[in-house]
């Protein structure tokens, strides 16, 4: 395992080894940090070489499951297996029918609006956060390690040959993927290979890929992932030299709305969602419990507890009191464990 570097100004460098980081820590001459699990150190001093190696990020897309390796000529540094963003176009639907409902009752909505999207390239929400899920994941690995290439494994839309040529070009899967293509370039180089590429070189490497998708396990994603970051920077070893995988997913954040769907005793529909909690306390906080340690604030009921949840999503506690946890940052995603500590 390898610890990523970054200097004073948050720009990251090349990882480096858990003795030296160790030595770093103990002479004052680095700060150690968590970055949404990772742990990581940042230098104290001017960095005596920033020699940079070709670092590539390979990147397996799935339907639910979703793997990402980051490694060099040398190493490989870090196996995430993601879970898809998936349900948000659901959640759209589901609003425009509310949003028409409270039209026909009295309650408080706004006019109909004219269509206007119709001659507009635009993206719809569902298939924009499953690809936007992908990219926010690469920026966050780029804020730990120098990344100058991404390799995406190239996945296409099913087609019909009796049908029209429409029912390629407007596919969610055709649309969010030049999307996602067109972002990546904007900051590094774009690689991509088909399918059956990535399935000749983990044949050629001797490399077994599990049947079983959702297992969290190296052999699910990681393996096709490694693959792809392999035959873009190469390397003097065949097999992977760290098949560890960091497991994350999003968070499911509840956006603000008007009022809940259903209503409550006496007819009432009460407003529900949103991320603010008051006192300057955030939903999807990291903080230290007394009591479960590092956990994830979630909520807050009308007599000022808590909703606790931990970092893989399960709920502990419904009645925290302020005084018993400690803020700690913000978090990007859910993660089960971490990148564990070397010192």
């Amino acid at each position: 395992m390898f610890v990523p570097v970054v200097d004073k100004n948050q720009n990251p460098l090349m990882p480096t080894k858990p003795s030296r980081a160790r030595k770093w820590i103990r002479d004052k001459k680095a700060t150690p940090f968590w970055k949404n699990g990772v742990f990581c150190v940042r230098l104290n001093v001017d960095p005596s070489d920033r020699y940079f190696q070709e670092i590539v990020v390979g990147v397996d897309p799935g339907s639910k499951k979703e793997g990402f390796t980051v490694k060099s000529e040398a190493h490989t540094y870090l196996n995430i297996q993601a879970d898809a963003h998936r349900g948000v176009g659901k959640k759209v639907e589901k609003r425009r029918e509310l949003r028409r409902g409270r039209r026909s009752r009295k309650s408080p909505n706004r006019k109909h609006k004219q269509h206007n999207l119709s001659n507009r390239e635009r993206i719809p929400a569902g298939t924009r956060a499953r690809w936007d899920w992908k990219l926010r994941i690469l920026q966050w690995l780029s804020k730990l390690y120098p990344v100058t290439h991404v390799c995406v494994e190239d996945i296409k839309a099913r087609t019909v040959p009796s049908a029209k040529k429409w029912n390629q070009s407007f596919s969610p899967l055709e649309v969010g993927k030049q999307w996602f293509y067109t972002e990546i370039r904007k900051r590094w180089a774009l690689l991509t290979l088909q399918g059956w590429q990535t399935k000749e070189i983990r044949d050629r490497l001797g490399l077994k890929k599990s049947s079983k998708k959702l297992a969290e396990t190296f052999d699910a994603h990681c393996v096709d992932s490694w693959c792809l970051a392999y035959h873009s920077v190469g390397g003097d070893h065949s097999i992977p030299d760290n098949t560890d995988i960091f497991c994350i997913s999003p968070i499911p954040i509840r956006r603000r709305e008007l009022h809940r769907q259903n209503p409550q005793k006496g007819g009432k529909r009460p407003r529900y969602g949103g991320t603010v909690l008051g006192d300057g306390l955030i939903k999807n906080t990291l903080i230290k419990h007394v009591k479960h340690g590092l956990t994830r604030l979630a909520g807050i009921n009308g007599k000022g507890l808590f909703s606790i949840y931990s970092l893989d999503g399960k709920r502990l506690t419904t009645g925290a009191k302020r005084t018993d946890f400690q803020v700690l940052t913000r978090l990007n995603f859910n993660y089960k464990g971490g990148v564990s500590s070397p010192c």
